[in-house]
């Protein structure tokens, strides 16, 4: 664990998830729960968290649907070190594994037994920042978290659409103003998208969203009612503090009929 900070050990949605981090640089917090929190209870099959940091989203989905088996996939060696002492903390051996692998290498993947196809389900918190367009922070763990690598955005999409399965699900949360690129980078491959946008206040525009999609299917795209974090009063609403405390979830069909 050169690259980092000693880490800690925090917990998450209410104690259920005890997650060992770094104690500095990019650390789990509202976008790792309501990606988390998108993952359907009823779930099955196998999952792959990609970019998967030290496992919050995706070992938190497996504590929410006992029918997953999950991947986490994940480049960085002392993040994928750190999702492993999580993965048995948190006993999940049997149905959780880390995947130190680089997601625009198959062969890589391969490696790290993720098979192209092989996915019912992909979720994803890609980082957010170009380093071509963006001021890196000097903080190391945040620029490596922040910064997407080649091919940008729609090479992170595309290399997480071909390890799904056709018409399995795939689930994404990333900045709102990022929107045009994703959709773009999902035409070809996922229908019956459902748009979530995520909103600070009600008094502020959106800065997330999330994206809720099937691969091979043609349905058309459905906004959802937005989600507010905070109140009036700066704390959390009490969807929001639902989610973060893991006693509610996101209902997808409901928000596709919304």
């Amino acid at each position: 664990m050169a690259d980092l900070a000693p880490d800690t050990a925090d917990a998450f949605l209410g104690g259920r998830l005890r997650l060992y981090q770094p104690s500095s640089g990019h650390r789990a917090g509202t976008d790792t729960v309501l990606l988390a929190a998108s993952v359907p209870a009823t779930a099955s099959g196998l999952a792959i968290d990609v970019g998967a940091g030290v496992g919050a989203v995706g070992l938190a989905a497996a504590l929410a649907a006992p029918g997953l088996r999950i991947a986490l996939l994940e480049l960085e060696s002392a993040l994928a070190a750190l999702a492993r002492a999580n993965v048995a903390a948190n006993r999940l051996d049997g149905r959780a594994f880390v995947a130190h692998a680089d997601l625009l290498s198959p062969d890589s993947c391969r490696a790290a037994g993720l098979e192209p196809a092989s996915a019912d389900l992909v979720l994803t918190n890609p980082p957010f920042l170009s380093g071509d367009k963006a001021r890196i922070s000097p903080d190391a763990g945040k620029a490596k978290a922040h910064v997407i690598g080649a091919g940008g955005l729609v090479a992170w999409i595309h290399a997480c659409l071909a390890l799904l399965k056709s018409g399995g699900t795939f689930l994404m949360i990333h900045r709102a103003d990022a929107l045009a690129e994703i959709l773009q980078s999902l035409s070809i491959a996922v229908g019956a998208l459902v748009l979530l946008p995520i909103h600070p206040s009600d008094n502020r525009p959106a800065t997330r969203i999330l994206v809720r999609g099937l691969k091979g299917r043609r349905t058309p795209l459905t906004v959802a009612p937005a989600l507010v974090l905070h109140g009036e009063n700066g704390a959390f609403t009490p969807q929001a503090e639902a989610l973060h405390r893991g006693e509610a979830r996101l209902d997808w069909d409901a928000l596709a009929a919304s």
